[in-house]
């Protein structure tokens, strides 16, 4: 393939290279630009961003018109016409899309050279001189960084970012401009470290803030989120450009709402993600803090779009007997038939490391001893002593002899390796599986032999249905069966997750235990993952194999994968230094295309071929001699590694040379910053996860520079060589010199599951002795191909992942906009009109066709209050969409009546009310009965006033969809949560788990809008007034901000209906770390304002702080 590849890139050329020639002529208009915005004052400056502002609105001002329009004749519509209203309005919102992007294009070299020479000024002058406007008083009131003298506003070059002061003395350089052009047009720009991703994203995010629709730039933590909205924050707010941060401020509060408000918003992947689950849980629109989802750009967006995206964002709740779980219970018995394996598999070890080793053993000798060894391998393939014995020679060799042996004609003679262990387990599927040895072991001292195993409901209901029993006794019979299935069903899950826990995640490997806690490492960056838990009960059993506290579980309020949230933005761009090797998963599922943007300065780094060594021990105690080595020559060292246990091991034995030295990994993530950017300092040993320190720059002094500059080691290589990329990348920015040199041995991980067995077939022939090495660029390609094969195997969970919650995501778009529609009462009445057919068509659908007239009108009363349209006979001959017709346009006359009625009813009182405490009340509450239960309806009492009524039927409308969406929802999720985990069970069937996931989704989806539609409609239907006097209404409450992030998962029952939201677990965000001190601009209540005006600050911009 690589040579077809580079066959293809002579004859065509090279894919970078015709990004580049594409948008040479774009630069070429940029610098045109420049050279007359060059010349333009400081208030020439803001004029030039006030004339593109203006040309941007003038394009789109007819389309927006014409919606504000339409929207208002949507408002005194009929029903009928109103939804042929709202499609005039959606190809409009459309079309200005279209012809946002049509202007953008137009300005961007304009656009571009003013942001370029905004970036000079702050450079060339400490202070820039402009007219001062009320944007920048209001700036000034806050910032120290900008002061009003008179009618002149200063702006100084230095402010506050990050907790540090920092003088601006940046100008983007042409290579950056192209990246900005790259990020503009939704790709992926691939820039190497220290080409400055933070700088190039701003000529990209002015342009698309021009538009003052909303620019979101997404982070991977809160540090870089907060850092990077103050550090180029100015460069926009000199524009009159409003920056905000949602990561300081507390979720779901006005101030996020406001950040959310500003023309660019700066955040970290999981809240954008979370607040829009909240957002899609509150009652009321005040609540909500996003708005459209328009243009976002996500640094390191490998990291957000891969790595973060293998676990779903979830709020949860507490359930009903959440705490009655059997991970406790069942820990003993898995513990015991571990403990047995591990015995026997020690055993079995030591006979085939005897067979193995003996001199002049037979044929049959060695086949056993290789069938000996294979056993081992399927019962505990990560044991130590297996991993090193077969790094020997020859040992791996007949491990795949042996293996390929049993494997023949489709695994037919693989039980003779198997049946005598207790379970075996398969690292690359990451499954363990109970031999029948196993199950009997386990189930010893229980009554039932098949404790443990699942019943065949097909054979078992079979035979039930042939075993001549009476009827009632069958559906007896049947109900016992299904009762025990499930119950089984469980147990062997708990069973299943405590096996895995005990025998394929290892402490300080895949988690930590911190404030007696699990904690989970990310694999890719050795960051905790705060927040996030193993899905499907593993995190459970995790807990109970650690003895630590066992979490109650839990339901799912609200969930979305990352890939879906971030599908939704009208345009999508990235930027980072490693995209190239996952540009297939970029394009497969966002439509993203990579393009590798060249570096300002040559790269000078020197990338060593690996060295690759038998045991690890040897390949420990060579990193730590080079270390030395370096360390003597006053060179930095970053040492990369793949684990906490690994990490730890080194700092050890540098320990024990004397080295002095920093280690960062999951445990010490909290001063990642910090460590990583003293790491070029002479002599200084930093030992760190792959990707530490993203975001952060190492910066060389001239010593270190002639010394060779920054080493970077890694020990082991990832799985990911996106990930050893990244490491790589550390040293070498901006021309600087250093080198990169990867350390490798057959007992990796990599290297035992994926790694050709051609190397250690070439170490073997060699006769390598302990502590020799191999080098050669044919081993690093064969290393590359084997990272290769595990990038396509995790593709394809993640793409898995994908696709189940695919078909969660299509009944989550139609949930969300019903209620949106609710919540804004926009289009609320289209949607009643819809649910109202759709309820009258599924009940003729349900009785016509049979002798059932008489029952279809008694549910026409009970549901709709009114008697059917067409009699018996009309019933009979008329086909179901005649008679549809004509109930629907009976019920809507009689649903019409009954606004009319109600608006009637409830106008005398409201005038009354209006008229003699109009001044006082806000809101008021009017209480509305279906017959069954009394709703108290919120409305506003002026517009209700105004329009007679009419505005007291819609609030009742809302708050009925809102309602009955919201509880039918939450069950709908509970339901989905169950049948996720049931379908696993098909996989023992021979059958697709998640097609038949599709299959049964879409059928309690489907049973859930029926129940929906017809609770809406009946209960709107009954709706009536059961009061008279004015006396018995009364002032709504002043409404409180229902603030998310207090609630957690302590609760032990359901949220009540009156507030769905209680019990939420919704916190987050990480524990406040300890934060560089700031002093921002404190003014006294007194003192003058410091925007100018010439009040005193508590009468000014203080006002808000009272």
């Amino acid at each position: 393939m690589a040579i077809l590849n580079s066959i293809l890139g002579m004859i065509f050329g090279k894919k970078s290279d015709r990004d580049i020639k594409e948008v040479t002529p774009i630069i070429n208009k940029i610098k045109e630009e420049y050279s007359r915005i060059s010349k333009l004052s400081n208030d020439g400056l803001r004029g030039e961003s006030d004339r593109l502002k203006n040309i941007i609105d003038e394009r789109i001002k007819a389309e927006e018109d014409e919606i504000a329009k339409l929207k208002a004749e949507a408002e005194e519509a009929e029903i009928q016409e109103s939804e042929k209203i709202y499609e005039k309005i959606d190809k409009l919102e459309a079309l200005i899309d279209t012809k946002l992007e049509e202007v953008l294009k137009e300005v961007l070299p304009a656009a571009f050279a003013l942001v370029k020479e905004t970036a000079k000024r702050f450079v060339d002058n400490e202070n820039v001189e402009v007219t001062a406007r009320d944007f920048d008083r209001d700036l000034a009131a806050y910032k120290n960084s900008v002061i009003i003298n008179g009618d002149k506003a200063i702006w100084k070059n230095r402010w506050m970012a990050g907790g540090n002061e920092i003088v601006w003395n940046m100008v983007h350089y042409d290579v950056q401009l192209i990246g900005g052009i790259v990020l503009h047009q939704g790709n992926i720009a691939e820039m190497a470290t220290g080409e400055g991703k933070t700088l190039v994203a701003t000529l990209p995010v002015f342009l698309n803030a021009l538009t003052r629709r909303g620019v979101h730039i997404v982070t991977v933590n809160d540090y870089l989120s907060k850092r990077d909205a103050e550090w180029m924050g100015p460069l926009y707010e000199f524009h009159g450009l409003s920056v905000d941060c949602i990561d300081k401020h507390q979720p779901n509060s006005e101030a996020r709402r406001k950040a959310y408000n500003a023309d660019i918003t700066f955040g970290t992947n999981n809240e954008f993600g979370f607040d829009y689950l909240r957002d899609n849980m509150s009652i009321n629109p005040e609540d909500l803090v996003q708005r459209k989802h328009h243009y976002a750009i996500v640094d390191e967006v490998d990291s957000v779009l891969v790595d973060d995206a293998r676990t779903p964002l979830i709020i949860s709740g507490p359930v009903p007997k959440g705490e009655n779980q059997q991970f406790e219970e069942m820990k003993g018995y898995v513990e015991k038939v571990y403990k047995a394996q591990r015995d026997l598999v020690n055993q079995i070890f030591i006979d085939a490391k005897r067979l193995l080793t003996k001199e002049n053993a037979t044929s049959d000798e060695k086949r056993e001893g290789g069938l000996l060894l294979l056993r081992a391998h399927k019962g505990l393939p990560k044991n130590k002593s297996l991993i090193k014995f077969l790094s020997e020679e020859g040992m791996k060799a007949i491990l795949q002899k042996t293996e390929n042996f049993y494997m023949q004609e489709n695994n037919k003679n693989m039980h003779i390796v198997t049946d005598p262990l207790f379970f075996i387990i398969d690292e690359k599927q990451n499954s363990v599986e109970l031999t029948d040895k196993g199950i009997e072991y386990i189930s010893k001292g229980f009554e039932d032999p098949e404790f443990f195993v699942l019943p065949d409901m097909g054979a078992k209901m079979a035979d039930l249905e042939h075993s001549g029993l009476d009827p009632e006794k069958l559906v007896e019979e049947k109900d016992r069966l299904t009762q025990d299935y499930s119950v089984k069903s469980e147990r062997v899950h708990t069973i299943n997750q405590l096996f895995k826990a005990y025998t394929m995640f290892e402490k300080d490997v895949e988690y930590v235990i911190i404030d007696n806690k699990i904690k989970i490492v990310d694999e890719q960056t050795g960051r905790i993952m705060e927040g996030r838990r193993y899905s499907d009960g593993l995190h459970q059993a995790i807990e109970a194999k650690e003895s630590v506290k066992v979490e109650a579980a839990t339901q799912t309020f609200a969930t979305i994968t990352l890939q879906n949230y971030f599908r939704m933005y009208h345009k999508l761009a990235g930027m980072t230094g490693t995209a190239e090797t996952e540009a297939g998963e970029f394009w497969d599922i966002y439509k993203l295309e990579v393009v590798v943007i060249p570096t300002n300065r040559q790269v000078i780094r020197k990338d060593h071929e690996d060295l690759v060594y038998k045991t690890k021990r040897e390949k420990y105690n060579a990193v730590i001699d080079e270390i030395v080595n370096l360390n003597k020559a006053g060179r930095p060292v970053l040492v990369g590694t793949t684990s906490v246990e690994i990490s730890e091991l080194l700092s050890r034995m540098l320990k024990i040379k004397g080295i002095k030295h920093n280690v960062l990994n999951a445990k010490l993530h909290a001063r990642e910053a910090e460590i990583v950017a003293e790491a070029g300092q002479t002599g200084t040993v930093t030992i760190a996860t792959n990707m530490a320190g993203r975001g952060t720059d190492i910066k060389l002094t001239e010593a270190v520079k002639k010394a060779g500059g920054l080493a970077i080691i890694g020990t082991e290589r990832h799985d990911s060589r996106r990930v050893d990329r990244q490491l790589r990348g550390r040293a070498g920015r901006q021309g600087d010199p250093g080198s990169s040199q990867f350390y490798v041995s057959l007992e990796d991980d990599l290297m035992r599951l994926f790694g050709s067995g051609r190397i250690s077939g070439i170490m073997d022939k060699l006769g390598l002795k302990e502590g020799e090495v191999i080098q050669h660029s044919m081993i690093s390609k064969s290393i590359e191909r084997a990272q290769k094969k595990v990038e396509e195997n995790n593709f394809g969970i993640r793409k898995r992942l994908l696709e189940y919650d695919d078909v969660m995501n299509a009944q989550r778009e139609v949930i969300y906009k019903k209620r949106r529609h609710a919540l804004f009462g926009e289009r609320l009445e289209v949607d009643l009109l819809n649910m109202m057919y759709d309820t009258v068509e599924e009940l003729v659908n349900q009785h016509h066709g049979s002798d059932e007239f008489e029952d279809f009108n008694m549910e026409l009363l009970r549901l709709l209050s009114i008697e059917s349209p067409v009699n018996d006979d009309e019933f009979k001959s008329q086909n179901p969409t005649e008679i549809t017709e004509k109930v629907f346009d009976k019920m809507i006359a009689a649903y019409n009546r009954k606004v009319e009625a109600i608006s009637k009813q409830a106008f005398p009182v409201i005038k009354n009310v209006f008229e003699t405490k109009g001044n006082v009340y806000q809101n008021i509450v009017v209480p509305i009965s279906d017959g069954k239960r009394v709703y108290q309806i919120i409305c506003n009492l002026e517009k209700a006033y105004n329009n007679k009524g009419k505005e007291l039927v819609k609030s009742y409308q809302k708050q009925i969809v809102l309602r009955t969406i919201d509880e039918a929802w939450k069950e709908e999720l509970r339901e989905m949560d169950d049948l996720k985990q049931s379908v696993q069970n098909a996989t023992y069937e021979q059958k697709d788990p998640l097609l038949i996931y599709k299959f049964e989704s879409f059928n309690l989806f489907k049973q859930m809008v029926v129940k929906v539609n017809r609770d809406v409609v009946s209960t709107l239907m009954k709706g009536y007034i059961p009061i008279q006097s004015p006396d018995q209404i009364r002032e709504a409450e002043a409404r409180k901000r229902m603030d998310m992030s207090r609630f957690k998962t302590q609760k032990s029952e359901l949220p009540n209906a009156d507030n769905p939201m209680e019990g939420a677990n919704t916190n987050t965000q990480e524990k406040a770390k300890p934060q560089p001190v700031t002093v921002e601009k404190h003014v006294g209540r007194n003192d003058p304002c410091p925007c100018g005006s010439g009040k005193k600050f508590k009468q000014c911009h203080g006002r808000s702080l009272e």
